[in-house]
């Protein structure tokens, strides 16, 4: 067959893809019409506050997993090697910071939404500007995902891309406004299974038609794919092991930690120690998904070595990579194309499903109900338009992704960096530093964000002027034995304005959230820092007496033995059902709430 010549999918292809698409559908409509039959907030954004860790684990990976990894991974590791797996370092502390400081602190507060902590530890002007930049980022990110299956299907089976791109989104938006929360986070479960499984068959059946897995290895060991640890400290380098395993550790904190998306599913949980405990089983999923994806990029290797199919010009854009192998390579296999771009499809429409429902929650519980009082019918109702008019807005995104030149893992990353790291910053400011006051808050967020559009944009507009030399965000590997050996050409070093444009997309995160700290700190001195008294209970995170406590574990190892603590950071401590406080920073003492507070929505102006 011409490698070259289109191909479709057959009768069993489309069949399989229909299935998925009903069975979606009909996870929807079953929680449309059974139980409170999504008649209230609580039930429609929240799941009524009944979900099991279980199935929130998987919606937790599935929803910022998604396409991007399905295509964007694979297409890495086959371009540059291994060198992106690393990332699963930064997964270590990336979940273990959410589920033992921000998973207790938003959990205890019995928040509605996120940006809710805002008001309470600030003002009501932060909570809005908290809200309007969450938007910003979720709305940005929802049209690489709707995109990117949409470009895999035109690839495919030669559907109009733009048909795709509607099919995608009006599917998701309906069974998300019918189904609420229940609905997103059973079909995450359903998707993630198919995901998996779809990856999984393709790299069986790709190491076979490689010739099995000792010729596999040998290929891409012999091409340079396996990477060795590259401990370059240049920031500008664009994978490193410091790029990924500590910048990663920031993106996946603005992610995991105060994303709405990702908090609103810890608030759907019947417990704290089941949000927590969602949090920590989310670790072996992610590196479930993230080693999948990297294998289908070994495989991609092993089967095409050096003669990409871009180069060939059998495609015009490395994010048709992963398409292409499965159509090239597995057209003797009907059913699995189309078990594959059933997982891509999956995939997107988990991220989809999850920031719609988010995106509802935020508008009507920090932008509208504040200002608005309604009936319960009245809000709810309110919620699911708001969902299907988000789908709509994401719908008109998805068009602006198809005119940036870069690729779909690496513009997903950075949207997130440049926007969820600000993000991250102004939380962190909030809980970990009492003095921090509103005024800093605004001001740091602000310079945060001013910094991270400054090198985001300045970088995409650097790489487009010097499209016809290296770009300076990359590094040059030869292969020398089973290693790579990276070498920087001094020459092409970039420097001045160009070397800070040229910083690695992971590191984002970290320069954003740290630049709203530093800025918020310094603001908040100059215009006078909040006192104890004035920060709401609950609402600051007890560092100094937390850090005492693990160096009092760390000194005298035999206390851990004999005695048997209840988990807690809150200050207090049962004892014979009595509750006693600990010895601790005034200011800490006062502004955090034990583990069953009164619920604190009460102290907001208007909610």
């Amino acid at each position: 067959m011409d490698p070259s010549a289109p191909k479709y999918f057959t009768i069993i292809d489309y069949v399989i893809f229909a299935l998925l698409l009903v069975a979606s559908m009909s996870i929807g409509l079953h929680y449309a019409f059974t139980g409170g039959r999504q008649s209230t907030t609580r039930e429609f954004l929240f799941a009524d506050r009944s979900m099991k860790c279980l199935p929130l684990s998987l919606s937790l990976m599935a929803t910022f997993q998604s396409a991007v990894a399905v295509i964007g991974t694979p297409a890495e590791v086959y371009t540059n090697g291994t060198q992106y797996w690393f990332i699963g370092c930064s997964y270590i502390l990336g979940l273990l910071i959410p589920a033992h400081i921000f998973i207790p602190v938003f959990y205890r507060l019995h928040l509605t939404s996120v940006y809710q902590y805002l008001e309470l530890r600030f003002c009501k002007a932060v909570r809005i500007c908290g809200t309007v930049t969450f938007i910003f980022q979720m709305v940005i990110y929802v049209g690489v995902g709707i995109y990117t299956p949409a470009l895999a299907l035109n690839a495919v089976t030669g559907f109009h891309l733009w048909g795709a791109v509607l099919a995608t989104g009006l599917v998701c938006t309906l069974y998300t406004a019918l189904g609420g929360l229940k609905a997103v986070v059973w079909t995450d479960v359903f998707q993630t299974l198919v995901m998996f499984t779809g990856q999984l068959a393709v790299i069986i059946v790709g190491v076979q038609q490689a010739g099995g897995l000792s010729e596999t290895w040998v290929k891409v060991r012999d091409g340079g794919r396996i990477s060795g640890l590259d401990l370059n400290p240049d920031p500008t380098v664009r994978h490193t092991f410091w790029t990924l395993g500590v910048g990663g550790v920031f993106l996946m904190l603005s992610l995991y930690g105060v994303n709405q998306a990702q908090v609103q599913r810890y608030l759907s949980s019947r417990t704290e120690k089941e949000a927590v405990m969602s949090c920590y089983m989310v670790f072996p999923c992610l590196q479930v998904a993230l080693m999948l994806s990297c294998l289908m990029g070994l495989v991609m290797y092993a089967c095409y070595g050096n003669n990409s199919p871009l180069e060939q010009q059998y495609i015009t854009s490395k994010d048709q990579m992963v398409l292409y192998f499965v159509m090239d390579m597995l057209q003797n296999f009907p059913g699995l194309p189309g078990l594959f771009v059933a997982c891509l499809f999956s995939a997107s429409l988990s991220t989809i499903s999850s920031a719609l429902n988010s995106l509802a929650t935020v508008t009507i519980m920090d932008l509208i109900k504040p200002h608005c009082s309604m009936t319960e019918a009245r809000a709810t109702l309110l919620s699911k338009m708001l969902a299907v008019s988000y789908g709509i807005i994401c719908l008109a995104m998805a068009y602006v992704v198809h005119l940036m030149n870069s690729s779909v893992l690496q513009a997903a990353l950075s949207i997130f960096g440049m926007v969820g790291g600000p993000l991250l910053g102004l939380f962190c400011l909030g809980i970990f530093f009492p003095c921090a006051n509103s005024i800093g808050a605004v001001t740091g967020l602000a310079a945060g964000l001013l910094i991270s559009f400054w090198v985001g944009i300045g970088g995409f507009l650097s790489r487009m002027s010097s499209s016809v030399v290296p770009p300076f965000n990359s590094t040059n590997t030869v292969a020398a034995g089973p290693d790579n050996i990276t070498i920087i050409d001094a020459a092409s070093r970039p420097v001045g304005l160009h070397g800070f444009y040229s910083l690695s997309y992971m590191w984002y995160s970290a320069l954003n959230s740290s630049t709203v700290v530093l800025i918020g700190l310094i603001i908040s001195f100059m215009t006078g820092r909040t006192k104890g008294d004035d920060v709401a209970s609950g609402t600051v995170y007890p560092v100094m007496r937390t850090a005492r406590s693990l160096l009092h574990k760390l000194v005298e190892p035999s206390a851990c033995c004999t005695s048997h603590p209840r988990h807690k950071i809150d200050g207090h401590k049962e004892i014979n059902g009595n509750v006693k406080e600990d010895a601790g920073t005034q200011e800490e003492t006062e502004t955090f709430l034990p583990s069953n507070p009164v619920s604190h929505v009460e102290q907001e102006t208007t909610v």
